[in-house]
């Protein structure tokens, strides 16, 4: 390989044809693994190909972790215990019940398929941006951080490494939110709760003997939609589709009946719930155990405060070189594993490549979108040159 000393936005082969060819059969690659959280071998596959895809990169160094049985794997260039940049990204994706779902397709410059967008055309940008670092006579301090939990909070990855392990960086790029010309710089706090209600069973056809915890939990249910409807305006969307208000989803109801004539003795439910600030954690439980009542159980599954991130004035300006375009600074209805690095007092920057369909089977990723965020992610490496690490100017 040669022109290893050449400007990093024109490519180590001057050649962004070759980067896209990468990009794309790394992502159907990666698509192709069914890691979700019911498949924790799948999940272990996922990086243990990433593993072998970056195994022939010198000076590389992997390390690996697990916290609640949900494997980490750190990998950075040698003689960086803290890297100066790290890339931050997870290969768990969105369960699918259709066992032949996890299928890439190549259609009009978008490759398709669950886990395409959120995040594994990400990850295949991150893997390929280290690959060619490592190829360079003057290697960045770089590190790449994969996790297997960020859709079931990430308090097992990210959470745990920046926390318990004490994990640390000087800025991270997180590619899990807004766009490529969005910058997301504020999100929504997170609670997900299961809520539960218990009664007494009886036969169907004589409701007055039994106690229905279906009908006890729906009206609890009904308590919080008013609550969040009415006063504190969950329904509301600003004029350019903005949503900065709090929200709940009741995203699951259950019962252990399996017949139609029976009264259920216990009913629970799932709700997720959004929140922006000035909003916080403790004061939103307050308020959902006071409309909920002492009948209703209440157990906490995933708890975040919301997070603010400053802009990164040097990635603004190299992405507005790259795109030609401004780049707008939102707020984020979702939580991403940045809100850990947040809380750490680590800079992270969230910005991703065009996608849409998120979390369902037919989620996209642009292909156009992911080699413009590549050389977003290598000029802003590079403009970073001054702390490369000690003994790197050899090969």
């Amino acid at each position: 390989m040669t022109g290893t000393n050449q400007h990093i936005g024109d490519g180590i082969d001057d050649d962004l044809g070759e980067v896209r060819r990468r990009l794309t059969a790394l992502t159907e690659q990666l698509v192709l693994f069914r890691s979700t959280d019911s498949e924790p071998s799948e999940r272990r596959r996922c990086l243990d190909f990433i593993r072998a895809a970056l195994a022939g990169c010198p000076g590389t160094v992997f390390r690996e972790f697990e916290s609640g049985g949900y494997e980490s794997l750190l990998i950075t260039t040698e003689g960086c215990d803290e890297p100066d940049v790290l890339m931050c990204g997870h290969v768990d994706v969105i369960e699918h019940p259709a066992p032949d779902a996890y299928r890439p397709t190549l259609e009009n410059g978008r490759i398709i398929g669950p886990g395409a967008g959120d995040m594994k055309g990400a990850v295949a940008i991150m893997i390929e941006v280290f690959r060619r670092a490592c190829c360079r006579d003057l290697r960045p301090s770089l590190g790449m951080l994969l996790t297997t939990d960020e859709e079931k909070g990430g308090e097992h990855g990210v959470g745990y490494l920046f926390g318990r392990a004490g994990l640390r960086c000087g800025v991270a790029l997180v590619p899990d939110g807004g766009g490529l010309n969005r910058m997301v710089v504020k999100e929504k706090g997170i609670l997900h709760l299961r809520v539960s209600a218990h009664g007494k069973s009886g036969h169907a056809a004589r409701p007055w003997l039994g106690d229905n915890a279906v009908e006890k939990l729906m009206g609890a249910l009904a308590r919080l939609r008013t609550h969040f409807k009415e006063e504190l305006g969950s329904t509301e969307v600003g004029p350019h589709g903005e949503h900065w208000v709090p929200s709940c989803t009741v995203s699951m109801i259950s019962t252990p009946n399996i017949t139609v004539n029976r009264i259920p003795s216990t009913a629970h439910a799932a709700l997720d719930i959004r929140f922006p600030p000035p909003f916080n954690v403790e004061g939103m439980l307050a308020a959902i155990h006071s409309i909920l009542g002492n009948e209703i159980e209440i157990e906490v599954m995933v708890r975040s405060e919301p997070a603010e991130f400053d802009p990164d004035d040097d990635y603004l300006h190299i992405t507005e070189e790259v795109t030609g375009e401004a780049v707008e600074l939102e707020g984020s209805d979702g939580a991403s594993d940045a809100r850990f690095l947040s809380a750490s007092g680590i800079h992270a920057i969230i910005t991703q490549p065009t996608i849409g369909n998120s979390h369902r089977i037919d989620e996209w990723i642009d292909v156009d979108s992911m080699v413009q965020l590549f050389v977003i992610y290598e000029r802003f490496i590079e403009n970073r040159g001054a702390n490369r690490l000690p003994g790197s100017d050899t090969p």
